[in-house]
């Protein structure tokens, strides 16, 4: 029932929002800031998804996953080319929904379908991904209505944390889900003139007791910053809280955590919960 109830939320958001999502790869791509250079590919045995990773997988770490929901839920897989690349080159195995340059629409369950793939391929001798994926460490994400595919898919225990790019839960039925939350959650908002804000701060005041949260708005709108190279200042929150989160570094941390916290001390307009 709920799964139901929130694809019909999320076909209804992908028809509204279409025309509010820019699209953001108009930037030249670089690779990545990180020290592995990345790029997309595609695999046969995922459909309807695209692969960013390392160019040369890293030896010296297992990569975390992050799985990617788009803008509007449409399945291209290169919408958000800039980020997910940005997020790739600092050693994140990140599987974004939909092909290259697809059309048409996304649902929540192919963000689950990332996560089992690529648990599958780090157990698979004859895979590149072979023991060289943290299977313990998984994200999972999306933007505007992929966010809205995010939060229906946040209860799977094997989720380490959820993030929500501009975007917040529309339904007031579908707000129970928030009640299922069991890892650290981040909001990234492009504040008051976003038009995920409002959805976004009533989900924050409804968040379970106890439950670690993050709330970072930023005036860019509700496009943000995701066509700038990189993904712009989304790229570069968006890795510190990765590495806090699923590769528990310290200086990340120092980012997100207290009343001096790296970002409070920016124009980003900081609130905290449950956060040491």
């Amino acid at each position: 029932m709920k799964r139901l109830m929130s694809r019909v939320l999320v076909a209804a958001t992908a028809l509204s929002l279409a025309a509010l999502v820019a699209p953001t790869t108009a930037a030249a791509q670089t690779g990545g800031t990180g020290p592995y250079p990345a790029s997309y590919e595609t695999t046969w045995t995922l459909p309807d998804h695209t692969v960013y990773r390392p160019d040369t997988l890293p030896t010296d770490e297992k990569m975390p996953i992050v799985a990617w929901g788009n803008g509007a839920c449409r399945a291209d897989g290169t919408w958000f080319e800039n980020i997910l690349t940005e997020f790739a080159s600092h050693g994140y195995l990140v599987i974004a929904n939909g092909e290259p340059g697809g059309s048409g629409s996304t649902d929540a369950d192919m963000l689950i379908d990332a996560v089992d793939w690529a648990i599958e391929r780090n157990s698979r001798p004859w895979s590149d991904y072979y023991g060289k994926l943290d299977t313990d460490n998984i994200a999972v994400m999306g933007q505007s209505c992929g966010g809205l595919e995010t939060m229906e898919v946040a209860d799977d225990p094997r989720i380490t944390t959820t993030v929500m790019w501009n975007s917040g839960i529309m339904s007031s039925w579908d707000k129970r889900l928030l009640d299922d939350l069991h890892a650290p959650i981040a909001y990234f908002v492009g504040g008051p003139e976003d038009i995920a804000y409002d959805n976004a701060m009533d989900d924050w005041g409804r968040l379970p007791a106890g439950l670690p949260a993050f709330m970072g708005n930023l005036d860019v709108g509700h496009y943000g910053t995701f066509s700038e190279p990189n993904g712009g200042e989304f790229g570069r929150v968006g890795v510190e809280w990765l590495d806090w989160q699923l590769k528990g570094e310290a200086d990340a941390r120092a980012q997100f955590v207290g009343p001096n916290c790296g970002l409070c001390r920016t124009e980003w307009d900081v609130q905290q919960k449950n956060l040491s």
